[in-house]
């Protein structure tokens, strides 16, 4: 097997075929150290702890594997009804010298199997024995690609669980419930099924809900807060005891946040969490939380309405921060530093002169829905609470075990127009590059583009990125901070919501230490990649 560096706590293993990808997998399961393992189509992305082992020496453990020769094992049958209308249909035939009603026939025909999620929650990668199906994605991915949609890419058919970016070729479009955190299993295409595509209007086999109701408040349904706390106001039932927050005027996105959720990655879900992480902890220290408590996350200037006593603080961005009082007295609050709410308080943060996102913590924590042990909400997979419109209202928690902190952490962020050097790794698939793409990488500036969010933030250069492999890269895992480049040449560099899976190569990807200054680069920020000195496993 070949090793290679795919971040400074990450590794690609690859494998002689899918089969052995899935064996090799399997066989790492209670190695010390790795946090976390995405297999691919012909790879295993495996995530360690540098507390616990280092690149090399996870390298030689994992190099010295042995794996037997036993299939993965099938698991249950599902069918799923497709109406075969997808715009792409046409084009994808005509890829693969067939008509489109031959390339329906042949999908409806073959015998298909769950290799692995990823990419989003539900979403499997189903491959088949008919050689037919190997078509390239498209040239750039949609932003847009609607929930059921039925597409294909290389080897691989796949069904979007929700609408989300995405460069398959459609196909078609499903009814079916792709992904549902009530039922048992969530996905419906989960590892080792069998799938059978019908043309819809014919029966299709239900799976049952889940009866473990140990594990149902866990994982519960993704709502809105705003939905939540309907009547949750002054004098109804239901208001929260321990006061709130309520939102007078959202930003342009704000979210209830935490530490993100984790070693999921076997259900298609990513961690997710805080994209500046340093602000998550920040605000929580001030506070006197736990470091992973949850908190707000707000894309540029919002109003806040506080009911109850409490104390609060605001890291991240810098901007103006005025806080009003009943009488409409309005006095200023710095950065960093915690502050006393009464009830009827209201905090306006102005526009960002310095980073993109605010952090928001409040003393008890922010008390919200979990799915899957978090209160984060992945805007890419819909898990955890929605995004926080006008009128929402959210709970505080009484969980703050330390005392207040007063001491900001000093911080430089970009505003607009600063250039900003990142500190990258080269991989795992730098050799799909010419020579001088990658000095292009970091011998150019990149504009950060308003095209960009927290799945993640498209870049654009003078001169795009050429590649000296032309071909179809198999689906293989992808981490935060990861440089994607499409066929287009302009990057896309990965934040926290950004899919587990993708086909496109991967050039680099940022130290973990530089994730969260990207985390507030602005729009019109320039940035400059320079290539780290780190620890290499072997190649």
């Amino acid at each position: 097997m070949r090793i290679l560096t795919a971040s400074d706590r990450t590794l690609l293993v690859e494998a002689a075929d899918l089969e052995e990808a899935m064996r090799l997998n399997l066989a790492w399961d209670g190695v010390p150290g790795i946090v976390e393992r995405i297999p691919g189509a012909r790879t295993v992305l495996v995530r360690f702890d540098p507390l616990g082992t280092s690149a090399a020496a996870l390298a030689e453990v994992l190099s010295a594997t042995g794996v037997d020769a036993e299939h993965v094992p099938h698991t249950r049958e599902v069918t799923v009804p497709v109406h075969y209308d997808g715009e792409d249909l046409a084009e994808a035939a005509g890829m693969l010298g067939v008509s489109a009603e031959e390339l329906v026939n042949r999908h409806l025909a073959a015998d298909w199997q769950v290799a692995f999620s990823g990419f989003a929650p539900g979403f499997g990668y189903v491959v088949s024995g008919d050689p037919l199906f190997d078509v390239p994605r498209r040239p750039s991915p949609r932003t847009r690609v609607p929930a059921g949609s039925v597409a294909l890419a290389g080897q691989f058919t796949g069904v979007y669980p929700r609408e989300s970016p995405g460069g398959w070729q459609l196909i078609g479009r499903t009814d079916a419930v792709m992904w549902d955190i009530d039922r048992d299993p969530p996905a419906l295409l989960s590892p080792g099924a069998l799938v059978k595509f019908e043309r819809a209007g014919r029966a299709t086999v239900e799976l049952p809900l889940s009866s473990a109701g140990e594990n149902r408040d866990e994982l519960a349904s993704p709502r809105s807060v705003a939905a939540q706390h309907a009547d949750d106001t002054p004098g109804r039932p239901g208001f929260p005891e321990r006061g709130g927050v309520e939102v007078v005027r959202a930003s342009m996105q704000l979210l209830v946040q935490d530490a993100g959720r984790p070693g999921h990655a076997a259900l298609g879900v990513s961690a997710s969490g805080a994209a500046d992480r340093t602000a998550l902890r920040d605000a929580n220290r001030a506070v006197g939380n736990e470091s992973d408590a949850a908190v707000l996350e707000s894309v540029g200037g919002a109003v806040l309405r506080f009911h109850g006593a409490g104390v609060a603080a605001v890291t991240g961005a810098f901007g103006e921060l005025t806080l009003t009082d009943a009488e409409g007295v309005d006095r200023s609050i710095p950065h960093g530093i915690p502050f006393a709410t009464v009830d009827g308080d209201e905090l306006t943060l102005g526009h960002p002169r310095h980073g993109l996102r605010y952090v928001i913590g409040v003393r008890g924590g922010i008390d919200a829905a979990s799915a899957l042990g978090s209160r984060a909400s992945d805007t890419l997979a819909g898990l955890g609470p929605d995004p926080l419109v006008a009128g929402a209202l959210v709970g505080v928690g009484d969980a703050a075990p330390h005392s207040v902190d007063p001491v900001a952490t000093p911080r430089e962020l970009p505003a607009p127009g600063d250039l900003v050097e990142l500190d990258i790794t080269l991989g795992p698939r730098n050799d799909w590059f010419t020579a001088s793409a990658l000095g292009t990488l970091t011998g150019q500036e990149w504009l950060v583009t308003p095209r960009s969010d927290r799945v993640g933030i498209r870049l654009h250069g003078d001169a795009p990125l050429e590649r000296s492999t032309l071909g179809e890269l198999p689906s293989e895992g992808a981490v935060t901070g990861a440089i994607q480049v499409p066929p287009d040449g302009q990057p896309v560099l990965f934040l926290p919501d950004h899919p587990l899976t993708g086909g496109y190569p991967i050039v680099g990807a940022l130290t973990d230490r530089c994730l969260d200054l990207a985390a507030q680069l602005p729009p019109g920020a320039r940035i400059r990649f320079r290539i780290a000195r780190i620890e290499e496993g072997p190649q």
